[in-house]
């Protein structure tokens, strides 16, 4: 009923069991459809929506911000949960690949953008962490055909103090809390630069022994060339 062939099962035409190659091989075809890649929707979805909660009525109203907020703080969680979701189901699809940094960027650049635009975060921050999630996501394409840098806890750490950080500013917030934030800021920039230059780092190493491999193997085939002419030669000689 499946299509498969004994053969393709070992000969013994038995049901393949759940969870095995074929199985492995049935997940890995994931649809686009599937929640890892809704989630990543939804969070792009959230992006416009959050905009215009947060500047709604000026942007100075202390209810529309706590709305804002809220979907902040769900876009936030959700980033948490789609990249969860794809790496332990096998959900992963050239898409969520494209969308899931793509929406990152959208929620988190529109709240650095709207909260510099009212006036209540300096537009150097917002300079700063946009100009490095912007030039990290290029600088993993650069490097993407060498192999992939992977998260470090540096940057699990970032995201989460950019998150707190710009959440909190979200809010209205007044005395010792609108204190706290600030400091709060202070700690996701010095994050967000330290990490940036981390994966700069990363990344040259990275290229430097993707080119060394890649003229190992062509010195490897050539020299393989040249035995297999030499013998050539040798055998044409008897």
């Amino acid at each position: 009923m499946t299509g498969v062939p004994a053969s393709a099962t070992g000969g013994s035409g038995a049901t393949p069991v759940r969870g095995g190659k074929l199985g492995a091989a049935a997940v890995n075809q994931a649809s686009l459809w599937n929640i890892a890649n809704l989630l990543t929707m939804a969070r792009l979805v959230l992006v416009p929506g959050f905009v215009v909660l947060l500047l709604h009525n000026g942007g100075y109203d202390p209810a529309w911000r706590s709305f804002a907020w809220a979907a902040f703080a769900i876009a936030m969680i959700t980033d948490l949960f789609d990249g969860h979701l794809a790496r332990t189901y096998n959900l992963v699809t050239d898409f969520g690949k494209i969308a899931d940094p793509i929406a990152d960027k959208a929620i988190m650049g529109a709240a650095l953008v709207c909260l510099s635009y009212l006036g209540d975060l300096p537009w150097w921050v917002t300079g700063v962490i946009l100009f490095r999630e912007l030039g990290i996501t290029l600088m993993r394409f650069w490097v993407i055909r060498h192999g992939v840098i992977p998260a470090s806890r540096g940057g699990k750490m970032k995201t989460l103090a950019q998150g707190t950080a710009v959440g909190m500013y979200v809010l209205a917030l007044t005395g010792p809390l609108a204190t706290l934030r600030f400091w709060v800021m202070g700690v996701a920039v010095v994050l967000t630069v330290a990490t940036g230059l981390d994966y700069v780092r990363q990344a040259v190493v990275l290229r430097r022994q993707g080119l060394a491999a890649e003229r190992a193997a062509e010195n490897a085939s050539e020299a393989a060339g040249t035995l297999s002419s030499a013998r050539s030669a040798a055998e044409a000689e008897r």
